[in-house]
């Protein structure tokens, strides 16, 4: 791994997001952000890494002003992997308003505004969004999944139009759409399923892409699937 990069994960308290903030803080070079909104959680399970620095971070709050105040006593960010996500899994005619407006709001609003906030500190890198392949255009789709699967679609099309604004810059944005990964939010879309693969090794995936991908692929939205789910 590069060392000497600061790097931000939103949604780092559990599943890929605690096995990336892991697997980052190995090169002990490397600063790394932990976001969520689970500040004691991430306290606590970080509490042995010395360049990790958590923060209460709420994607449902004025992330601009959160961020100002995370950020402040940080120089610069060189990578940034958009984690977070908020899953609801209900019959379409049973999802109500605050069901689309959280979803949209965490999974790709929230998401966008924090991309406005930390780009001030960012003159060069790669921003790593991450989807789900229920978002991919063609893939299969799922009942019960209308409002997260469109969301994530939308940050789909977000990498796509953020990578062709910042094209003449420095700064490079891609989509990773993942499969089937044993976390807790796949037991709550599929209960029962076992996965493929675990979030460690989900994690050394994401980790090694977002520090390296950037080199050879700029705005491209990329399947990341070994099943169905």
């Amino acid at each position: 791994m590069i060392s000497d990069k600061t790097i931000i994960v939103i949604g780092a308290s559990r599943g890929i997001g605690k096995a990336l903030v892991d697997r980052l803080a190995i090169d002990k070079g490397n600063t790394v952000i932990a976001l969520s909104r689970s500040k004691d959680k991430m306290s606590e399970t970080f509490s042995g890494l010395e360049n990790v620095s958590t923060f209460a971070f709420d994607l449902d709050q004025d992330v601009h002003a959160q961020l100002e105040a995370i950020l402040k006593n940080f120089d610069r960010v060189d990578y940034v992997i958009n984690n977070a996500g908020y899953l609801v899994n209900k019959p379409f005619r049973e999802l109500n308003h605050e069901d689309f407006t959280r979803s949209y709001q965490i999974n790709v609003i929230g998401l966008m505004e924090a991309v406005q906030a930390i780009l001030p500190k960012m003159q060069e890198g790669h921003i790593v969004n991450i989807s789900s392949m229920g978002g991919f255009q063609g893939s299969v789709k799922f009942p019960g999944l209308a409002a997260y699967s469109t969301s994530k679609a939308a940050l789909c099309s977000f990498t796509e139009l953020f990578a062709e604004e910042y094209k003449d810059t420095a700064v490079a944005m891609n989509c990773l759409c993942l499969g089937a990964v044993q976390t807790e939010m796949l037991e709550e879309a599929f209960p029962g399923y076992e996965a493929p693969v675990n979030p460690d090794e989900m994690a050394e995936f994401i980790a090694d892409f977002t520090l390296n991908g950037h080199k050879w692929i700029k705005g491209k939205i990329i399947p990341v699937s070994l099943s169905t789910p």
